[in-house]
């Protein structure tokens, strides 16, 4: 029996060490005097780093059985942090998350005594250099900036210092130019690397976060984005700009002030009307643009002297003769930009209606309007009353036709098209030309043309845009405007779905649309809404959703519609959509559980009734998923012979290509590897695996990664480890999920070879691109990897306390798929440690567990560990017998190489006995069928085992 290593399992941050089951924290080796309140609640918070831990489980933890007030936990709270240091620069542990709990967000690792130094991160940082660069969507500069250069230069300087700055400033005033002239300064200090973020879309404060991880490219599936948001960001170079934030100040607050505290190298502009008022803040308040002083007299030649009139000549250059502007203009000039208080918006707005009324009427004009407007409400600073004094003096001067077009844009919340302003200009009574009104308003300077790459889109500025809403809900009945909005939404759903864009164009047009979908959500399930719409609009959107990854937005709005929707024959398609669309996002964010699997298999029974081929076709795709997660097997092979037949009736290369690579899938995991090769080979000739999207039925799989386990089973070690080597590269990988499951299945080939350094770097790819895309169950996976290679370091305590943790969190997830795996290495890890009884109890209950679904393409390797374990304790008949069901079972299967391992073991159990000369001829036997791999391990194995028996026996 060996001796037990001398190791301690306990938790690393920083220079602690926690031993929780001792009840001690130790820094850089000496233990800490800490209260055992304040111990209770670091053990509580370390279990689960990285979440948000409820006051109210941390007061049961600390306080079990006593009624205790929250000013309780505070105290303990702070006098932990205080004994930890925390708050020291650059250092920090706790943070309290408002209203929900506290949270432990220092990277925590698995760590061992002073005999097994090495420590292995559990939580460790994603890598430096950015992987993909941020598709930052960085809109265009403005070619005549005026008056602006020093502030430019100013905000540029101070962002690269102190990191984090706020633009702000009244409506109008230029912040959103400024910060985007900023940008542009500052691309190649940042690479390239800059997201721009227009909240100017966003009318709920709670999806700025997702917002974020969307534009980042993200796959957040949790309730709460912004974790997955700081893990993402932690240490990667970028810059951050929240646009128009004062609608939705408080969640841009708490989100930029945790960037800035925890994750160091990102840099973050916004611009507000108000400063967000959060550490680290450095607040620029942009001001008016220069005007003349008052008493002075501008002359012609003096325009260019001063901010507001250079950009006033601007924009109104095309009314003036011969570009030229005399003396008595530059003063006239003077005197408007005066009584607009440099506001640049303001400004331009009148600047626009000089071609039409002259030079002299304008100001007139604008001398009345302001009169009246400037006896508002009194607490309304100066330069707010002058904005709207400049937008209800230019809305009054439009036609009847142009204020109705403004007004009833105005329902937009994002950008719009010409297509949706004719959508909702018009009514059906009401042929108006939209167009020309259009057209107007942009000449007019009240909607502004954003122009893409091969497009061109409209938009409201904020000020206009609250202006012209306020007197659509005065003047008209705004409920039909708003149904009409809605329905139109619905159209451009339906349209985007027949689409089949790139995914990345995809969600580029999705994030234009999703402020006015989640708006028209809104509207169409409140009390003054429209219930026979609301669930049609909800299916719309749940592509748009699943898209930009917002998979909890998907699921409540689905679950809402459901709610309402009658069972009919009418509904049936919505119903469908709805169902399929649920099931999806409760197997992704809640796991793989029942109501996963019975929306899924609700939607394929209405797809069955409609006979909708494709819809078939994707959902079971996805149940394929989901019975492969839960290791349900033996469901695979019957589903992926449908998806065969439904294949051939669809006529589509694509779908045969899906169907194939599922069969190859559900053949190898039940163990049949012949036939699991077989389907690899049609996928292969096919190749339409190259070509297809990710969304593309649903599915989207390349072969080689279900081939490099098939080859070495069936006895091709070297050609695994050619296959497995290309599943490394994020390249061969279109989408998070496939890339992590390339990776997850190419590290068990490389631990079947033992090649424990290509193993870790495989475990260590897959734990930081499943946290970076909060693929959770996929981390679990990788880190039950990186417990593997402990155990094959030698640390066996460490490695046995991961697997443990990871097996737990897969169970919790039901996540089955990969725990066989796990447990067999658990065994074999317990059996080192002379703990025979515990080793044999796992295995046992492992065997039971999977004999109870059918075959599994690892159970004859299960059978030789659990002969290894009864051979331990000594009972040889059943270890005997254990393996030769092992290599009766791996001849069934084809595999070859469990073949091999069986029969080693049984050679040596078999030492001294008079069968001896039959387990030495059956190995030699095995051995000789391999063609290839002579120098991987378990074959060198074999031919030192062959030597050495060969000659015991001829010397005997």
């Amino acid at each position: 029996m060996q001796v037990q290593e001398d190791v301690r399992p306990g938790i690393a941050f920083g220079p602690f060490r926690l031993y929780p089951a001792e009840r001690l924290l130790v820094r850089d080796g000496e233990p800490m005097q800490i209260g055992g309140r304040a111990l209770d609640l670091l053990i509580c918070l370390t279990e689960k780093p990285g979440k948000i831990v409820g006051k109210r489980e941390l007061i049961h933890r600390a306080w079990p059985n006593l009624t205790v007030e929250e000013s309780s936990l505070r105290f303990h709270i702070v006098n932990l942090r205080k004994a930890l240091g925390d708050g020291q620069p650059g250092t920090r542990y706790i943070t309290n998350v408002s209203g929900r709990g506290y949270c432990f967000v220092a990277p925590v690792a698995a760590a061992v005594g002073a005999n097994t130094p090495r420590i292995i991160e559990i939580h460790s940082k994603p890598q430096a250099a950015v992987n993909n660069a941020v598709a930052h969507d960085l809109p265009r500069r403005l070619d005549h900036i005026f008056g602006r250069d020093d502030a430019i230069a100013q905000i540029a300087r101070q962002l690269q210092q102190k990191r984090f700055v706020t633009i702000h400033g009244p409506g109008g005033i230029g912040k959103t130019t400024v910060a985007i002239a900023v940008a542009h300064l500052l691309v190649q200090h940042f690479d390239g690397h800059i997201c721009f973020l227009d909240l100017g879309t966003i009318s709920d404060a709670s999806l700025v976060a997702s917002s974020l991880a969307s534009s980042l490219g993200l796959t957040a599936v949790m309730s709460d984005s912004v974790p997955a948001v700081i893990e993402y960001l932690r240490e990667r170079r970028l810059l951050v700009i929240f646009d128009c934030c004062e609608h939705v100040i408080d969640a841009v607050a708490e989100l930029a002030e945790r960037l800035y505290q925890e994750a160091p190298r990102v840099s973050i502009l916004a611009t507000s009307r108000e400063r967000l008022r959060v550490e680290g803040e450095s607040a620029i308040q942009l001001a008016a643009l220069d005007n003349p002083p008052l008493q002075s007299v501008l002359s012609a030649a003096e325009i260019d002297r001063f901010a507001a009139t250079r950009l006033f000549a601007d924009r109104a250059a095309a009314a003036f003769v011969d570009d030229q502007i005399s003396d008595q203009d530059a003063e006239v000039i003077a005197d408007i930009c005066r009584k607009l208080d440099g506001n640049a918006l303001a400004i331009e707005l009148v600047a626009g209606q000089v071609s039409k009324y002259g030079l002299q009427e304008t100001s007139s004009l604008l001398d009345g309007k302001l009169g009246i407007l400037l006896r508002g409400r009194r607490t309304a600073v100066p330069r707010h009353q002058t904005l709207k004094a400049t937008v209800e003096w230019s809305y009054q001067l439009l036609d009847e036709a142009q204020k109705s077009l403004l007004q009833r844009l105005s329902i937009f919340v994002g950008s719009f098209s010409a297509d949706d302003a004719e959508a909702v200009g018009t009514t059906d009574d009401d042929d108006r030309d939209v167009l020309t009104s259009l057209e107007a308003l942009v000449e007019k300077s009240l909607v502004v043309v954003l122009r893409g790459a091969g497009s061109v889109r409209y938009r409201l500025l904020d000020s206009t845009k609250a202006y012209a809403n306020e007197k659509l809900m005065a003047e008209t009945d705004p409920m039909a405007l708003k149904r009409r909005h809605a329905g139109h939404i619905v159209r451009l759903l339906q349209k985007r779905r027949s689409e089949n864009l790139p995914p990345t164009s995809a969600r580029a047009e999705n994030r234009l649309l999703l402020g006015d979908v989640i708006a028209a959500l809104q509207w169409s399930f409140s009390s003054d809404g429209d219930r026979d719409l609301a669930p049609i609009l909800a299916a719309g959107a749940t592509s748009l959703f699943i898209s930009l990854s917002m998979l909890n937005e998907c699921r409540r709005w689905c679950e809402k519609a459901l709610a309402i929707l009658p069972s009919t024959n009418d509904t049936a398609k919505t119903a469908l959509v709805l169902n399929a669309a649920l099931g999806h996002s409760l197997m992704l964010t809640e796991g793989n559980r029942d109501r996963a699997r019975m929306a899924m298999e609700r939607a394929l029974e209405l797809a069955e009734s409609l006979d909708d081929k494709p819809n078939q076709f994707r959902l079971l795709c996805r149940m394929h998923m989901y019975f492969r997660r839960t290791g349900e097997i033996s469901m695979l092979v019957p589903i992926a012979r449908r998806l065969e037949s439904l294949g051939n009736a669809l006529g589509d290369p694509a779908a045969l290509s899906a169907a194939h690579t599922l069969l190859s899938v559900g053949y190898h995991l039940i163990g049949d590897q012949l036939t699991a090769q077989s389907h690899i080979d049609v996928v292969l000739h096919l190749k339409e695996y190259e070509k297809v999207q990710p969304s593309h039925y649903a599915f989207h799989r390349s072969p080689y990664i279900a081939s490099a386990r098939c080859q070495w089973l069936l006895g091709y070690p070297e050609q695994a480890r050619t296959m497995a080597s290309r599943l490394e590269d994020a390249d061969n990988s279109p989408d998070a999920v496939t890339y992590c499951i390339a990776l997850i299945w190419g590290a068990t080939v490389f631990q079947w070879l033992r090649d424990w350094k290509r193993v870790d770097g495989f475990a260590k790819r897959v734990i930081v691109h499943a946290r970076d895309h909060s693929l959770r169950p996929y981390l679990m996976v990788g880190l039950a990897i990186e417990g593997e290679t402990l155990l094959a370091d030698g640390q066996l305590n460490a490695g046995l306390a991961l697997l443990k943790s990871s097996v737990a969190n897969l169970h919790s997830e039901q996540y089955e798929l990969y725990i066989p795996r796990f447990e067999g290495s658990m065994a074999r890890a317990l059996l080192k440690q002379g703990r025979g009884d515990e080793a044999r109890a796992l295995i046992d209950s492992t065997i039971e567990r999977i004999q109870q679904d059918g075959d599994y393409f690892e159970m004859p390797e299960l059978l030789r560990i659990k002969g290894k374990v009864m051979a331990y304790q000594k009972d040889m008949d059943g270890a005997r017998e254990a393996f030769s069901s092992a290599i009766d079972l791996a001849d069934r299967q084809g595999a070859l190489a469990w073949r091999l391992r069986a029969a080693m073991s049984n050679l040596r159990l078999l030492k001294g006995t008079a069968e001896v000369h039959t387990a030495l001829s059956d190995l030699e036997a095995t051995y000789n069928r391999f063609t290839e791999g002579f120098d991987t391990p378990d074959l060198v194995d074999a031919k030192t085992l062959l030597s050495r028996y060969s000659s015991a026996l001829a010397q005997s």
